[in-house]
């Protein structure tokens, strides 16, 4: 059966069946940009051109941000390592109970379309459309695209 796998660094999609380099059995890394590892989506996922993915550990701290995040946030990759994505990016427009990252990393499902917003280096708000994926490999970690909104 055919799995999905995208690269949080640059969005390339891919279709593996286990997600393992032929004989060596590694991990595969993205085929296009050589980025170290590629998310696990449970379904095909289709980003806007414009998205920006962040790469969280299991305890949604940043350890990845590719290509279209500066483009949409101002921040360089080095100003997010380590810090909590909802830190991070200043998201807001949920309440407590209803914090999509807490509901992705609790339950281990996707949430699409949440309508946040974030916090841009220059500290105006932005609205954006964030999709967030849990990882389903050893690791547990979240990916998120983030996205402009047109409200």
């Amino acid at each position: 059966m055919a799995r999905y796998w995208i690269c949080p660094n640059c969005g390339t999609r891919a279709i593996d069946d286990d997600g393992r380099d032929g004989l060596s059995h590694q991990q595969v890394g993205c085929a296009k940009c050589g980025f170290g590892f590629l998310f696990e989506l449970l379904e095909d996922f289709y980003p806007p051109a414009n998205a920006g993915f962040v790469a969280c550990d299991k305890d949604t701290r940043v350890i990845s941000a590719g290509k279209g995040v500066f483009e949409l946030t101002g921040y360089g990759e080095g100003e997010l390592l380590g810090k909590p994505l909802v830190d991070a990016f200043g998201l807001s427009g949920f309440s407590a109970e209803a914090n999509p990252v807490s509901v992705v990393m609790e339950w281990g499902v996707r949430k699409l379309d949440q309508p946040l917003m974030l916090r841009h280096r220059s500290g105006r708000e932005k609205a954006v459309r964030v999709d967030l994926f849990p990882a389903y490999d050893e690791d547990g970690g979240l990916l998120a695209s983030l996205a402009p909104r047109n409200d």
